[in-house]
């Protein structure tokens, strides 16, 4: 059976994340996925500064381009980032510093950049004012997702009204102690009827009991990723996620150094 996987921060050693991506590393990491039966991806580059981000995305474009299988599994790109919610928890480990508000200029040159791949942005309603990029990106077919995020129901409500259809890695991006009742979590299942919801199924993201529970609240809304980082496949130790060190423990999880949150996942369509 084969998979597409709409996540993929990296694999078998290559960050898809990093400034100096190589088409060799590439080129290795598409083996291996096709190995591991996806048939396609989106490549996903998250949060740096605007800059550093585009640079990004277009020598992924170029390397893509030159790269017979790559541009066969590679479908397009998910950005995931900047215009994320920097509060601790919210942000996970993106780098909070290179956080920025969402504007339609900005998107417009992620989308510039990726000369036609960026199909999936993931950004934080409430810090889409006016929701004015998120009307934007649906406007010229990119998908949008809220993530990393602590919209207001209201505020979600108003995303999707513009074009918001989907919520990145629930249970995930949030802060480890939530508000009972009124949290992220309840909001989004409460508008599962409306939103595409996305899972990382490794057990360390979410719980096997509790996805179990969200499963059956989302219905056929829901879909599962990989979020996988170039440690995917490579065993304990350490390794890189667009620039940051990240230590992958015994069990394959992995996490920024002395820190309890998660970064990225080594998990494998398998």
């Amino acid at each position: 059976m084969k998979a597409c996987d709409l996540q993929v921060n990296g694999y078998a050693g290559a960050d898809f994340c990093s400034s100096d991506l190589t088409a060799e590393a590439l080129h290795k990491a598409c083996l291996a996925l096709e190995e591991d039966g996806v048939e396609t991806i989106l490549a996903t580059v998250i949060t740096d500064t605007m800059d550093a981000l585009c640079a990004k995305i277009s020598n992924l474009v170029c390397l893509r381009e030159s790269d017979p299988l790559a541009k066969r599994l590679i479908h397009g790109l998910h950005v995931e980032g900047p215009f994320l919610n920097p509060k601790t928890g919210w942000i996970g480990a993106h780098p909070a510093d290179a956080v920025i508000p969402a504007t339609p200029d900005d998107t417009q040159r992620l989308l510039d950049a990726g000369e036609g791949l960026v199909r999936l942005v993931t950004l934080a309603p409430e810090c889409d004012n006016g929701m004015a990029a998120t009307k934007s990106l649906h406007e010229q077919g990119v998908v949008v997702s809220a993530g990393h995020a602590n919209p207001s129901m209201d505020q979600l409500k108003g995303g999707i009204d513009h074009g918001l259809s989907m919520f990145t890695h629930l249970g995930n991006g949030c802060p480890l102690t939530l508000d009972r009742h009124d949290n992220i979590i309840n909001r989004v299942l409460h508008l599962s009827d409306q939103l595409w919801i996305g899972f990382i199924p490794d057990g360390a993201h979410v719980d096997f009991f509790a996805l179990d529970h969200y499963l059956n609240l989302a219905g056929e809304r829901a879909f599962i990723v990989t979020d996988a980082i170039a440690a995917a496949r490579m065993g304990p130790g350490r390794h890189r996620l667009s620039g940051m060190e990240v230590e992958v423990d015994e069990n394959g999880v992995a996490r920024r150094p002395g820190s309890p949150y998660l970064a990225g996942s080594t998990l494998t369509m398998p």
